[in-house]
C-alpha cells in the first residue's frame, strides 16, 4: 500500500491475484464471480483494491469485454506462476498428510457423463466415502476447454480436441450404431445401404458433440460424403433428446451403443446394420500436463484405469 511521504510500496495477496486472473481469463466480472463463488460486487471490489495497491489500472473495458492493459498482462503472467506454486505446495502437504477427504471436479461429454461415469463414481465412493466427485456434463469441446482452463481436473470425452497442454489417454471402447424406432419399417431389416440412409429423415447431434465429429470424419473416410449430404430434420443437444426423437418417429440416428442399450433391450428402439459401415469409437481421459493432479484426483484416475468393468 502506498505510504505518505515515501516511495510507493506495491503489495497484494494471493486471493486478489486469483480473482484478478479469473477476470482476465474470462473477460468478464460476472463470469469470474461465478467461477470464484463470489458476488460480482465483491469481485469488482477486490480488483479495485488490487489496482489501488499496485498504483495503476490493470484492466480496460472494450465493449462488453474486460481486457488487461500492459501492466495487467505483466501481473497476470507472474500471478499464474505464483498461484500454481501455491497449488503445488498445497498438494504436496495433502500428500504428506495422507488426506482422504475432499472434492474432485471432473467433466464428461454426454455419453461418458450420462452413461458411464455415474456408475464409476458410485463404485469409487465405496472406497472413498468421504470424497465428493462433482461431475459437469457438456460437449467434448466444452469439457476439453474446461480442462485447459483449469475448471476441471480431468475430462472424459468422445473425440480428440486440439488444445495446448492436453493429454488424451484412451480409456474405454464403444461403437456407433444406426438406431430406429420399434415401429420403423427398417426395424427387422438385416441391413440397409448408405444411400438409403442419406435419404431418410436423420436426427443430428449439436456442433461440438464428439459423436457428431467422429461420425462426420468416418463417413468421409469410407464414402467421401459428410453429414451435410444427409436429410437432416433436427439437431438435438443430448442423447436423451435424440432417443425421444427416434421413438416419436422424427427420424433415425447413429448413436453410441452405450447410450441405447437399455432401450434396445426393452424393445422401444432397434438397431439396424448399415452395409460397409463400421463405427468403432473410443472415449478418452484428458488432463492438462501443465497442471499437477491432486492426490485425490490421482486416486480417481488410478481407480478408473484399473477397473475393467467400467463399461
Amino acid at each position: 500500500m502506498r505510504t505518505s511521504g515515501k516511495k510507493g510500496v506495491i503489495d497484494f495477496d494471493l486471493r486478489q491475484l486469483e480473482v484478478f486472473c479469473k477476470v482476465v481469463e474470462l473477460g468478464s466480472f460476472s463470469q469470474a464471480a461465478k467461477a470464484v463463488h463470489l458476488a460480482q460486487a465483491s469481485v469488482s471490489e477486490r480488483v479495485a483494491t488490487l489496482e489501488h495497491m499496485v498504483g495503476t489500472k490493470l484492466l480496460d473495458r472494450i465493449g462488453r469485454t474486460v481486457v488487461p492493459n500492459k501492466v495487467g498482462k505483466l501481473l497476470y503472467r507472474r500471478a499464474i506462476k505464483q498461484l500454481e506454486m501455491k497449488r503445488r505446495t498445497c498438494l504436496e502437504i495433502e500428500e504428506i498428510m495422507g488426506i482422504s477427504r475432499g472434492e474432485i471436479l471432473i467433466g464428461g461429454s454426454t455419453i461418458p457423463g450420462e452413461c458411464i461415469l455415474p456408475g464409476v463414481i458410485k463404485r469409487f465412493a465405496t472406497n472413498y466415502p468421504e470424497v465428493t466427485v462433482r461431475l459437469g456434463i457438456g460437449g467434448s469441446d466444452e469439457i476439453s476447454h474446461g480442462v485447459s482452463e483449469g475448471a476441471f481436473e480431468l475430462g472424459f470425452v468422445g473425440s480428440r480436441v486440439k488444445a495446448k497442454g492436453l493429454v488424451h489417454d484412451e480409456i474405454w471402447k464403444d461403437k456407433m450404431v444406426l438406431v430406429v424406432s420399434s415401429s420403423h419399417r427398417w426395424r427387422k431389416k438385416k441391413s440397409i445401404s448408405i444411400e438409403d440412409l442419406r435419404k431418410e429423415p436423420f436426427i443430428l447431434r449439436e456442433t461440438g458433440s464428439g459423436t457428431r465429429s467422429m461420425l462426420d470424419h468416418r463417413l468421409f473416410e469410407l464414402y467421401s460424403v459428410g453429414l451435410d449430404s444427409f436429410t437432416v430434420v433436427a439437431q438435438l443437444g443430448s442423447p436423451a433428446a435424440v432417443k425421444e426423437g427416434i421413438k416419436h418417429n422424427l427420424g433415425v440416428s447413429i448413436m453410441s451403443l452405450r447410450a441405447v442399450e437399455a432401450e434396445v433391450e426393452a424393445g422401444s428402439l432397434a438397431i439396424v446394420p448399415v452395409k460397409g459401415l463400421s463405427l468403432p469409437r473410443e472415449f478418452f481421459l484428458i488432463r492438462d500436463k501443465r497442471r499437477t493432479l491432486s492426490p485425490l484426483c490421482r486416486a480417481f484416475t488410478d481407480f478408473v484405469v484399473a477397473e475393467p468393468t467400467a463399461i
